[in-house]
């Protein structure tokens, strides 16, 4: 009867329950430790407000130099940050996958890349992370330039603390975030170059402060928001696809460039208000947190999934580069090359220059006799004065030399650095990439966009640069994405990702709008050889259309002199058979599952993921279907 239930729906009814009843509770249970995480941080905070008894309260600390007590441009800088995220890259419709290829630093060719660049994130993850370390450190570099102008002058509008809190400071961090894409090294996105600025205009004021927070305080305020989010968080360990290893994902020289362009505004900082910090705590800050942020990790790419992490070189300049910086900082300004050197290198020089072609002048001058004899008083007062100048000349260069102290020597090679960082950017962004497809057949068009799959193509991200050791089969294989409009070329999906998971998403769009195409990969395995798969893309969640197929593949099996390989033909999978001395080919398409067919006189049966081959009794596997994590 339709009105009762059979046994077996009675059972799915009660498991259907059971599920979600165990998913309400599990809501339920974390909905409470979330709760108990904010209470207990909370009453923490409180208990140990009222437990410390300062000689000023830290409102009132913070009031000297912030406009009453808050760093009102961290606060507006954290809004807008935010607000590309929602609203520019579409982080509102879904906050798990914003739009990001369009909004990252390509080239000078790309004016919207290099506006968004530093203000965009690649996923939640990113934004996170980067607002976190926002949010500890840029406090004290705001905290360090300070709302009230060290004038005193309010009359002014730009001296006003209200207009440097809401508008001055804000829109510096904007002009360095400009300044991070145009010279950064490859199509950078992130605000993390901004961090970093700000760690080094905190740092040369509150060096251990300024540390703490970055390395201690910043992982605790990502974990305490990962607990909010997930008080029960479920791993289950299972293989991973082939990934490039973290510190080749990271913008090292965008980090780096960040991190001198915030010290040159800190040592300008401390240069106006006359102020030295220690040099020991200076040269241990700026040490630990170059290495522990990675700084250090200069790398490059091999061939395949190789690259090459050049740690030692790293370590010893950062190493210089701490003790430079730290000299910069705190050295005297006793002269860096010491004044008798000085005076011998000017009276060197000059004696080259100037005393060799006088004493020539004097010997052959028409003042001299016609046997060579003395020149008259007039010619040897005329020597002496041009002597005298020439003397003048040696100590105005002596001078010079003195007058270079070791703080301005140091400085100055912060600013080398800071152009050399800068500059090794200028050819890489210049350079205009070919966005035609490989195969125009196969690929597929969205307005400006061209998505396809290819292997073994050039990577025109990672260009030929010259140099036969870094040119070391500089190719790509997987999803491509290329815009000439937007000079833009990316291996958004490898091909050893796609393999490992056998579908992926990629969007693409631009202000206003978005696409996302869907990438499907299926395949077989021959015994004992490499897989034969093909590749379907598409803007519906089911792609039908194949964009590539790969080579044929014979199994490693032999069944009565036959030879069996497998081909995709034509978005189908089939079986080929060849008889041991013949040009014969029988072919016949893979069977579905608990099917068969035949070819060439063998029988061929598919059980579950796996064809086998039956001739005379004899039943031998002869491919596998690929499956995906």
């Amino acid at each position: 009867m339709s009105g009762i239930a059979t046994e077996p729906e009675r059972e799915g009814k009660v498991i259907t329950i059971r599920l979600r009843s165990n998913q309400s509770d599990m809501r339920l249970l974390g909905t409470v430790l979330a709760a108990a995480v904010a209470v207990t941080f909370a009453a923490s905070i409180a208990a140990v407000r009222r437990l410390q008894n300062p000689e000023r309260p830290w409102r009132a600390v913070a009031g000297d130099r912030l406009v009453l007590g808050v760093p009102w441009g961290t606060l507006v800088v954290v809004t807008f940050v935010l607000a590309v995220y929602l609203f520019v890259q579409d982080g509102i419709t879904d906050f798990s996958d914003p739009v990001t290829i369009p909004y990252r630093a390509w080239s000078y060719f790309y004016p919207l890349g290099i506006l968004t660049g530093s203000f965009a994130h690649a996923g939640p993850g990113h934004l996170v992370s980067n607002l976190a370390g926002t949010v500890v450190v840029a406090p004290l570099a705001e905290y360090a330039w300070g709302h009230y102008p060290d004038s005193g002058d309010d009359d002014r509008l730009r001296s006003n603390p209200w207009v440097r809190a809401l508008f001055v400071f804000p829109a510096v961090v904007i002009g360095i975030g400009l300044l991070t894409s145009l010279f950064s090294l490859g199509p950078v996105i992130g605000f993390s170059g901004i961090v970093f600025a700000f760690v080094a205009v905190a740092l040369v004021h509150y060096p251990i402060t300024t540390l703490v927070a970055a390395i201690g305080v910043q992982s605790v305020l990502t974990t305490i928001y990962r607990a909010l989010q997930s008080p029960i968080y479920r791993y289950v360990a299972e293989p991973s696809p082939p990934s490039a290893p973290s510190w080749a994902a990271v913008a090292i020289q965008g980090h780096a460039l960040g991190f001198f362009v915030g010290l040159v505004i800190g040592i300008a900082l401390l240069e106006r208000r006359d102020t030295r910090p220690d040099a020991l705590r200076i040269w241990a800050a700026v040490l630990i947190y170059a290495v522990s942020r990675g700084l250090y990790q200069i790398y490059w790419f091999g061939e395949g999934n190789v690259f090459y992490l050049y740690r030692g070189p790293g370590i010893v300049i950062v190493a210089v580069l701490a003790l430079v910086i730290t000299v910069a900082l705190t050295a005297s300004e006793r002269p860096a090359v010491p004044r008798k050197i000085g005076r011998r290198l000017a009276r060197a020089r000059t004696e080259l220059s100037v005393d060799r072609p006088l004493e020539i002048a004097a010997r052959s001058g028409p003042d001299r006799g016609a046997e060579g004899g003395n020149p008259d008083a007039d010619g040897t007062d005329r020597f002496d004065r041009v002597y005298d100048i020439a003397g003048g000349y040696r100590s105005s260069r002596a001078t010079r030399l003195s007058s270079l102290h070791r703080r301005g020597v140091a400085f100055l090679c912060v600013l080398l650095v800071l152009a050399a960082l800068a500059g090794m950017a200028i050819p890489v962004n210049v350079v205009a990439v070919d966005g035609a497809a490989h195969s125009p057949e196969s690929a597929i068009e969205i307005e400006d966009y061209t998505i396809e799959y290819a292997e073994n193509v050039e990577n025109e991200l990672v260009s030929d640069f010259g140099i036969e050791y870094l040119d070391e089969s500089l190719e790509a294989s997987g999803v491509i994405v290329a815009s000439e409009r937007r000079n833009i070329w990316m291996e958004a999906v490898t091909a050893d990702h796609l393999a490992y998971t056998g579908e992926e998403t990629v969007t693409v769009g631009g202000p206003g709008w978005r696409s996302t195409v869907h990438v499907e990969r299926a395949g077989w395995e021959p015994v004992g050889n490499d897989p034969v798969y093909q590749v379907r893309m598409g803007e519906s969640p089911d792609p039908e259309t194949v964009v590539f197929e790969s080579d044929d593949a014979q199994a490693e099996v032999r069944i009565d002199d036959r030879f069996v390989t497998v081909a995709s033909e034509d978005g189908e999978f089939v079986l080929e058979v060849t008889v041991d001395g013949t040009d014969a080919v029988e072919t016949a398409p893979i069977p579905a599952a608990d099917e068969s067919t035949a070819a060439a006189g063998l029988e061929f049966e598919r059980q579950d993921d796996t064809v086998y081959a039956i001739n005379d009794g004899t039943v031998v596997a002869v491919a596998t279907e690929e499956s995906y994590d």
